[in-house]
């Protein structure tokens, strides 16, 4: 009896060890995978620092969902890698943009930053984003200083520069015979980069600014300029506003009794999204920018199903930056093997990306900005309709850049 136990003791003892080599060498196993293959089993952290809230509550929604779009079109993952999501509001404040940027950073440790719609946050993000090395990617924010004065190699932006939508403008208004224009804007970075660009793009092509118009930022009390440019007698206005500041002006300014006598053009933002709002006093306005709606191009027509599909509503520019910016990173991770941590070489397979847009093709420039075609549209029954193309493969200068 005493036999049989001992025997049974000798049994469990034997099995408890075979169990405890067999655990070690698992262990073994996983200790000899390189970071790299431990790293790339985890989720890729994405942090999305976009206003949810106040004035562009909606463009920040629209980028997140562009954004989402193009994961879902990867099959849910980017270098077959699953994403887990961090989302900050920047409520579109500067002030706080340094703090939100190293709360995703340091606390939630995101390997990608995605921001934002407002140039001054994009502005504050992109300097914790310089000093960290963290790679970031900026969906809309188009301050020329991100990629200008302020470049840096871990930084790309997939929307446009300040300066790119409105210089082809001036020679299409002197094709139209407009030499003499007045520039009227809000005061502040996005207004004065878009006047700037424009005074270079209309001089060149021989044309003269007689006269800039400010209002302060976000006032939308335009009477008294409208006063100004009638006695003026301009051959032309050219503006640079957006959003609801936008659907005032243009409203105001058809009320004014100028819509049939000065000629109003203006970057595509003028008219962006906001066409219903502004009604028949939109009708007939020209506008350049690097998307339009009614871009007649497979891969816009598809991009525009699928986002009608899934959000039950009509995609626009900020849609389509998001979009691009999920494209980018498909691309990117892809040539790596889901390798986020191999920066040097995610870096190079976005310098080198093709991206298959729904504005047409496009790669990055030295300074990791769009090359891309700027459109020449007119505003026809409540669409912005493609009459042209303003200006092919434009590349933003990019002054002050050093990488």
């Amino acid at each position: 009896m005493q036999d049989n136990q001992n025997i049974e003791e000798r049994k469990m003892q034997n099995r408890k060890r075979r169990e405890l080599l067999i655990g070690a060498s698992a262990l073994a196993g996983a200790s000899l995978l390189s970071p790299i293959a431990r790293a790339q089993s985890a989720k890729l952290r994405v942090g999305l620092m976009l206003p949810y809230t106040g004035t562009y509550a909606q463009l920040g929604a629209a980028i997140e969902n562009g954004f989402r779009l193009a994961l879902d079109q990867s099959g849910g993952k980017f270098g077959g890698r699953e994403v887990e999501f961090f989302k900050v509001d920047d409520e579109s404040e500067p002030s706080k943009a340094t703090d939100n940027a190293n709360r995703l950073i340091t606390r939630d440790k995101v390997d990608v930053l995605v921001g934002s719609v407002h140039s001054g946050v994009a502005i504050g993000m992109l300097k914790v984003a310089k000093e960290s090395g963290t790679l970031m990617l900026i969906p809309n924010a188009g301050a020329d200083a991100a990629t200008g004065a302020l470049c840096t190699p871990n930084v790309f932006r997939t929307s446009f520069s300040n300066w790119q939508p409105v210089h082809p403008l001036g020679k299409v208004m002197v094709d139209r015979g407009h030499k003499k224009a007045v520039f009227i804007t809000w005061k502040y970075a996005a207004g004065e980069e878009s006047l700037a660009s424009f005074k270079e793009g209309y001089a060149a092509a021989g044309a003269t600014v007689v006269k800039e118009l400010f209002v302060p930022f976000p006032n939308v009390e335009f009477q008294a300029l409208l006063t100004e440019i009638a006695a003026i007698k301009p051959d032309a206005v050219a503006c640079f506003f957006a959003g609801g500041g936008a659907v005032k002006f243009v409203k105001d300014y058809a009320a004014a009794g100028l819509k049939d006598k000065v000629p109003l053009y203006g970057s595509g933002f003028l008219t962006e999204g906001v066409l219903s709002a502004q009604g028949d006093a939109a009708e007939g306005l020209v506008t350049t920018l690097h998307y339009a709606d009614s871009l007649d191009n497979p891969r816009n027509k598809a991009f525009r199903a699928a986002y009608g599909k899934a959000y039950k509503t009509e995609p626009d520019v900020y849609s389509m930056q998001g979009y691009d910016t999920g494209l980018l990173l498909a691309q990117a991770l892809g040539k790596v093997k889901g390798d986020i941590g191999n920066q040097k070489a995610v870096i190079a397979a976005m310098e080198g990306a093709l991206i298959d847009s729904p504005r047409g093709q496009w790669k990055m420039s030295k300074a990791h900005n769009p090359i891309q075609d700027i459109y020449l549209r007119r505003v026809e029954k409540g669409d912005n309709k493609v009459i042209g193309v303003a200006w092919k493969a434009l590349e933003d200068p990019a002054r002050g850049c050093r990488m």
